[in-house]
Order: C-alpha cells, then sequence, then structure tokens
C-alpha cells in the first residue's frame, strides 16, 4: 500500500519545477504559485483551485502572511488557516503585481482568462484553474522533468512529511501537523508522512 502512496519531492525536485516553470510556461508567476501551494502550504488541487484574491489578503488589502481557507473549497469542510512560507509569500506578491485583480477574483486565473482583454464583451467573469487543469499541470511538470512516481500529491506529502520531522523543533506536536494539512484523524495525518531511514538509525542509538 505504502509503495501506492504519492513520492514527497527532494529541495532540487522543487527547484526544478520553479525553473520548469520559469524555462516551459507561459504564466511562470501563476504556476510558481501552483506549485508552492502543494509544497509549502499542503493544499490539495480543489483548495489550490478554489483560492480567491482575498484568501490571501488582510483587512486592509494587502497581501496577508495567512492562507484563510474557507470550509466551501475544502475536502469534508477541513476550512483552516494556514501561515505562509516566506518563499509563497513572496511568489504571491509577484503573482498579485504580474497579475492585477480584485479582491473576489480567482487567486489561480485559467489561461483563457489571463489572455483575456477586460475590454471584450463578457470580460470580468473571470474563470479560475480548474482541479483537472492543476492535476494535469503536475503531471506535465513531473513527466518532462523525468520525476517517477510523483503525482499531484506530491507536494502535499511533502508538506505534511517534512512539517512532521521539524514540529517538535518548532514547538509543537502531530496535532499542528493534523490541523495544518486539514485531516479530521490523526490517523490519516500519519500516513501521510513518510519515515526516514537515517532519522530511524539515530534514534535507534540514543536507545
Amino acid at each position: 500500500m505504502a509503495g501506492k502512496q504519492a513520492k514527497i519531492l527532494t529541495d532540487t525536485a522543487v527547484a526544478a519545477m520553479l525553473r520548469w516553470c520559469d524555462e516551459r510556461r507561459r504564466y511562470p508567476h501563476r504556476d510558481k504559485v501552483v506549485v508552492l501551494l502543494s509544497v509549502k502550504a499542503g493544499l490539495r488541487a480543489m483548495e489550490i483551485a478554489g483560492l480567491r484574491r482575498w484568501h490571501v489578503m488582510d483587512a486592509g488589502g494587502g497581501i496577508d502572511d495567512t492562507i484563510h481557507l474557507e470550509d466551501a473549497i475544502c475536502k469534508k469542510g477541513s476550512g483552516r488557516a494556514i501561515p505562509m512560507a516566506p518563499v509563497l509569500l513572496e511568489h504571491v506578491a509577484a503573482l498579485f503585481r504580474a497579475v492585477p485583480g480584485r479582491p473576489r477574483d480567482p487567486l489561480i486565473l485559467s489561461e483563457r482568462a489571463l489572455r483575456e482583454d477586460p475590454g471584450e464583451p463578457g470580460a470580468g467573469k473571470l474563470q479560475c484553474m480548474t482541479p483537472r487543469s492543476i492535476v494535469h499541470l503536475f503531471g506535465l511538470m513531473y513527466g518532462e522533468l523525468g520525476l517517477v512516481g510523483c503525482s499531484s500529491h506530491s507536494g502535499r506529502r511533502t508538506f505534511g512529511t517534512r512539517a512532521a520531522r521539524k514540529v517538535v523543533e518548532a514547538g509543537g506536536s502531530l496535532r499542528d501537523v493534523q490541523q495544518l494539512l486539514g485531516h479530521k484523524d490523526l490517523s490519516t495525518t500519519q500516513k501521510y508522512i513518510d519515515g526516514s531511514e537515517d532519522a530511524k538509525r539515530r534514534l535507534v542509538q540514543l536507545i
């Protein structure tokens, strides 16, 4: 069963994914935010697609340092607040500068919406990138980069695994990881987390 789970990503792989967005994609600002929402915030494809700009904005209209997910856009009503990693915050700010919009607009726009001329008839009804399109984007990316065993869930598993390994250092517990991932049951969170052979060796030496 474990062998069928999406492979977690190394730092080298994530760096390659961001370069791929810059080198191969028409809208790199958008696509890099998609990658980082998965790897650095643990969001599902449906949650990335459901984000509106106001989900990452503060009361004053600026960019907040926290993603505020509503129950309505999350699996099983798993709304939650996720602090943004600095690199994600930086790329969200770059996306805001590259693609001006209103608070109610989708954060991750479809290619058609990004190409749309605001003066054209019917303009203004901006469409988000769909969950299926986001899954396809990851599949295309992994295929071209030769990252075997990865899927659109790899970023989320990477986030969960890294969070679990660092949570004690941060003064938290696995319960915090559960809340960040939006799981109802701790047992589900545990399935997301890969073990580390090096960590096991160090642990045994301490026993």
